[in-house]
Formats: structure tokens, sequence, C-alpha cells
């Protein structure tokens, strides 16, 4: 509109939707989870414009109740505290008669006219019945650069408010204290019970922690701005202070002083933010690492990331309450990986494969299987990142320090699990993170990607059966040279470079390139347990070692946190946990089997589950025959090892420099979306 105009801006904090609303009239609304499902709707009324009654009916008839009716409605009443009452006044007091609404205003004054230099009540807050004796109404005392007060709608007690978790902050930690108190000895770790040795370690830490390592308030963060200062915190209060001399004495005087204090403060905070400014730009040199410079751009361009509770949709149900968002998660979660997620005719061949136990009992000593030695442990902190602490609590920073005594004990508790062939209770559950994917809808569950936190007691361990695990792999040649995912020396530059060659190649022969890149659905959340398991056993592993990975793949259990709200506990049924150590390895020594099936003709390569193939010739009809035959031979593995392709995801792409008139190729079925790059140079 010409003037005025409305929105509502909600918090990351509480889930929210937009409501739509058909009316004329300046408004809009949104539904928001506070305590419960809460309507709140703002609208704008002109002073001079002419609005029915009708339509204020309307739109109170669309609000789903309860609700709350905040906005600039210009009416005059000695009802909300004005000395006299107007006809938009009158038009209001019938709203709320006819529809037995309750008004939260009190005689405060909520604008100031600045020509009159006088205070009148035109901003109101009207509820329905049932939130009158929950909410509290005030008037802000700061215009806030604007003419109107802000009105602060909360609630009666402070209970119930989202909080943060609470972090340990290392950079205050008494870390000598620490050592002295994070003592592990050696009767903690000998007790006949494994999970309760695991627990004496965990109980020792967390007590010595509690100790040494302050924690972050659970309330929430403050936004900090970078350029405010001691000169714009003290121009500020003489601004505050003269306008309570000018609130309380309205004197022309008092209010010529409160201009000159507002316009001060103003042109201080003006040069603040741009000598701030230039010192931030100032502060990327060539020597930025790449890391801070995309830090410094992020923050530059106001990107920051958020947590959110996102409002859910399940058929014809909505979910809004943060704890029903989180077990509605973590249902999604656990049908993914459930057996009722695969195909029949893949749970037929699951189930008749896993009538044959694997024994891994090892009849020699494998050097894999021997006790972990000191430098393995110090070798497996030393490459840990700081990553967030799983259900127990324990975080990396504090197995860093520990002192030589307790390091010594903690890889004795290492390698009773590792000989007694025994698996903590504690380590079979994982904390879900829920990470919306790029460019999804957030009211979908399954549009979430599951991020396990796992214990780092557990992921330390597992970083040294890892090690050895992937030596081995290596050594006896079990991961083809055609997969570059987390691989020494490899990385998705390999694979691009070996693209790009049989591209000049077919460009030099003058033949045609067809290159499909596939997606795979919930690829680790849907991988086969026992295949992984079989595979291994098929590579010739025993002992210790298969045992490991079996007890580490078996029992798993989480619980998807959302903010300070846990859901309730779900089995993980099949699948690797995303975030686990081991996870990768053994994803990629399921999935590297599909190379295997492809025909001499095509060749492919895989980063992790990224796969792509490729066939070139001068005859676009026997191309397409060549990638059918690939084609149907990958999705048959694909059925017979519980995966599935995305056809959504997955492309086609033909390279050629022939521009005469030709067709595309066409693969049946019909998995494929097909695009054509014609005049194809280069790939940098």
């Amino acid at each position: 509109n010409h003037s005025g105009g409305v929105c509502i801006l909600t918090s990351n904090l509480y889930p929210s939707t937009p409501l739509t609303l058909h009316t004329s009239l300046q408004a809009v609304a949104v539904q928001v989870h506070t305590r419960s499902l809460v309507t709140v709707c703002c609208v704008y009324l002109p002073p001079h414009d002419v609005v029915s009654q009708q339509d204020l009916e309307t739109l109170v008839d669309q609000l789903p109740t309860p609700f709350i009716l905040l906005g600039d409605f210009n009416g005059h009443s000695t009802l909300w505290g004005s000395d006299v009452t107007n006809s938009r006044g009158q038009q209001i007091e019938r709203l709320i008669s006819n529809n037995c609404l309750c008004l939260l205003n009190n005689d405060e004054k909520t604008y100031f006219h600045e020509p009159t230099r006088t205070f009148h009540s035109l901003d109101l807050a009207i509820c329905s019945p049932t939130l009158l004796p929950l909410l509290h109404f005030t008037v802000g005392s700061d215009l806030c650069n604007s003419d109107h007060f802000p009105i602060i709608v909360s609630y009666a007690d402070s209970g119930g408010a989202i909080q943060y978790p609470p972090r340990y902050l290392f950079q205050r930690a008494d870390w000598g204290h620490f050592m002295q108190l994070a003592d592990i000895t050696e009767s903690m770790v000998s007790t006949a019970d494994i999970t309760e040795a695991v627990q004496n370690v965990i109980d020792c830490l967390i007590n010595a922690a509690n100790n040494t390592i302050p924690k972050s308030s659970p309330r929430l963060r403050k936004f900090r701005r970078p350029w405010w200062n001691e000169a714009c915190r003290d121009s500020r209060r003489e601004e505050k202070k003269r306008w309570n001399i000018f609130r309380r004495y309205p004197t022309t005087e008092n209010h010529v002083a409160f201009k000159r204090a507002k316009a001060l403060a103003r042109r201080i905070r003006r040069r603040s933010q741009r000598e701030s400014w230039i010192n931030f730009v100032s502060s990327i040199t060539s020597s930025t690492s790449s890391k801070q410079l995309w830090k410094k751009v992020k923050a530059a361009n106001g990107i920051y990331r958020e947590f959110s509770f996102p409002v859910l949709n399940t058929g014809n149900e909505t979910h809004s309450a943060p704890l029903d968002i989180a077990n509605t998660l973590g249902h999604a979660f656990a049908k993914v990986s459930a057996t009722d997620s695969y195909s029949s005719e893949f749970v037929a061949i699951k189930n008749r494969a896993e009538r044959t136990p694997l024994r891994f009992t090892a009849r020699s000593i494998l050097p894999y299987n021997s006790e972990f030695r000191m430098f393995e442990l110090e070798t497996a902190l030393s490459r840990a990142h700081d990553t967030s602490p799983g259900p127990d609590g324990i975080a990396y920073n504090m197995l860093r320090h520990l002192n030589t005594t307790s390091l010594s004990h903690l890889l004795f508790l290492f390698n009773r699990i590792w000989t007694e062939q025994k698996y903590p209770s504690q380590w079979h559950e994982a904390t879900v993170i829920p990470i919306l994917k790029p460019g999804k809808d957030p009211s979908n569950p399954l549009h979430y990607r599951p991020i396990a936190l796992t214990s780092c007691l557990c992921k330390t361990f597992e970083r040294m059966v890892n090690a050895r695990l992937i030596y081995e792999l290596e050594k006896q040649g079990c991961i083809p040279p055609l997969q570059s995912g987390f691989r020494r020396g490899r990385s998705t530059v390999d694979n691009l470079v070996l693209l790009e060659t049989q591209i000049r190649n077919a460009f030099v022969r003058r033949n045609h390139l067809v290159s499909i890149f596939f997606d795979i659905e919930k690829a680790y959340d849907r991988t086969w347990r026992y295949g992984i398991l079989l595979t291994l056993f098929n590579f010739g592993f025993r002992g210790n070692l298969p045992i490991f990975l079996r007890n580490f793949l078996s029992h798993r259990t989480f619980r998807v946190r959302m903010g300070n709200f846990y859901s309730n506990h779900f089995i993980q049924s099949e699948g690797v946990p995303q975030g686990s150590v081991l996870s990768v390895t053994l994803f990629i020594v399921h999935l590297n089997q599909i190379l295997h099936r492809l025909p001499s003709s095509v060749h492919g390569n895989l980063y992790v589950d990224d796969l792509q193939i490729s066939c070139q010739g001068s005859n676009m009809v026997l191309i397409e025959r060549q990638l059918q035959n690939a084609v149907n031979k990958l999705v048959a593995w694909c059925n017979n090892n519980g995966h599935a392709i995305s056809p959504e995801k997955s492309r086609c792409v033909h390279f050629c420099r022939n521009r005469s008139i030709h067709l595309d190729p066409d693969p049946h079925p019909q998995l494929f979306t097909f695009l054509r790059m014609i005049g194809f140079y280069s790939l940098i």
C-alpha cells in the first residue's frame, strides 16, 4: 500500500508457519508454538480510511483460536486510556464485544505525536479469553527511532522459555587442576563389567570438568555488534537520559535537548560503523586463510548458522511442539533404516542370507588383532577435530589433557574391549542432530539429514581401529583404485581429471561421450549391515577386528535433539551412523563391489557414494545399448543389496563436438534427466 504496511518477524527458536488471509485490510498472520500453538495477527488501520465492521469481523473469523490480535488501530476510546471515544474506537469496541475477546491494554500510552508533543493510545493487543490469564502486557519506554512505543506481550510466568544446551567453555578451563582431578585409576578400568568400567571413566572426567571448566549460560545468546564501543554506549545513555527528562517534563527546551542528543548518538554510531567496516576489510590480506576468509565473507553478508524449530507436516497432522517435532523426526529416521523400508524382493534375499552366521573366530594370530599401543592412542587424539560431544558429554579436549597415567589406563580399557570382544552399552547410543538438506521443504521430516553425535571416547577408539582397517584394506587391494573417497592422497580432483581426460580423448577421436551421474537414496541409512560384514568375511578378516565392527553395528539406538529437547529412544535397524569415524570406511567397503558389475566398455569411478559411469564411441545407438546394459546391472546390484537409485537426482550428460543433428541417448527405464553439452572445451 501507499502508506502503512505490516509484517511479522518470528524467532527461529519457536516453530512457526504463516497463514493466508483473505482480506482487503493490511493484515498478516502466523501460527507460533510457544507453550502451545497460538495465532498472532498484526493489522494496520490507516487513520483516514473508512473500515467496514464486516471486514474486521471477517478477519477475526479467519484466525484459528487461540489468537492474539496486535496492531495500530488508530482508534480512541476511554476503554484503553484515551480521553474521548471516536467512531474507530466504537468499531473496535463492537469487535471485542461481538467476538467475546479480551483487551490486554492498560492506560499506558503507546504513541508520541511530535508536533503537539502529546502521548496517545493507538496500538492495541486483543486476545482470545483463554489467553488472558496467561499473558502480561507492558509498553516499552524507548521509541526506537519511531513515534510508536513497542508493546510487549509476554507470558505472566517466566517458565517454558527456549534454552540452549550449555557448553563447556574450554578457553577458560583450568587444565592443570583438571589433569589432577581427571585421574583414571587402575581400579576404575578393571571392573568385571566393561560397561561399568566405561561409566567409571565417564563419571571421573565429567566430575573433573564440572569443577574446572565453566559452562555457557543456557539463556539465548545476544547478537554482538562489532562496531559498538564506549562512545556509542555513552551517547546512547545520554539520549535515553534526555528522553526520560522530556517524557516527564514535555517542554520545548527538553524536546530540543533530546533531539540534539539523538542526532549526536546517530552520528557517533554511523562513524563507528564506517570505521569498523574499514578495519574489517583491511584485515583481509594475502596471508588470511581460506577458512577465515569465508568466515569474514559470511559475516559481511549476515550469514550465520542458526538453529531453528520447523513446523512439520505428516499427512493431515501438524507438529509444532519441540518435543513432538523431535519425536516425529525420530520416527522418520527410524523408518528409513527399518527393514520395512526395503522392497519385498530384497527382504527375501536378506532373510535368506542372514540365516548363515558369519564366524569370525581366528585360528591364528593376525597382526591387526594385536593389542593397541600408546602411540596409536596419541595419534588418534592428535588427528581428532574438535566436534560436539556425544550423549556422555565427553569432549576431545578433555581426553587431550589427561596425564600419562590416565592415558595408559584408558588404553588398558580400550584393549579390554578389543580382546574380550565386548562392547559398552553406552556406545550404542547416539544423539542425532537433524540438518535440513539445501533447498528442501523444512516441513517434510524426510528432508532432514541425521547427523549422529556419538561418544568421543568411542570415536577415539574407532579412529584407532579405522587406521588398522584402512591399512589392511589398502595392503590387500580390497579398495579399487577408482574409489577416491577419504583415501590418503586422493580427492575429488582425481575423479574430475579422469572424466576430463576421457572427454578430451573423445573430442580428439571425434567421438561422443555420454556420462551418467548416479545418486543413491539414503545411502548411509539403508546400508545392509550383514552385507558389510559379509564383504569383510570374504576379504578374509577374522578375529578381534571384524568382531568389534559387528558389535559396533549392532543394537544401535538414537535420540533426536532439538535445542534442549530430546526425543524418545529409537532403534536404527540398518545402516551406518552418519558422524561416526568408521561409517565411511564400512560404507566404502560395501559399495565398492558395484564397480565390478560394469561391462568392460563402460568406465566408472566413485567418490564414496557418488557414482559416475561413462561410455564413448562414434555410434550413439551402440553407446545407448552399452550404457543401458550397465544401468540394468547397477540397478540389479542395488536391488540385491538394499540400495535404490534416485531418478530425480541422477543426471546424464552428453559431450560431443559434432555439430550435426543427432538424438541424445534414451536408456530405459527412464531414470535420468538428459542434458546435452555441445562445444565443450574445458572443465576448468
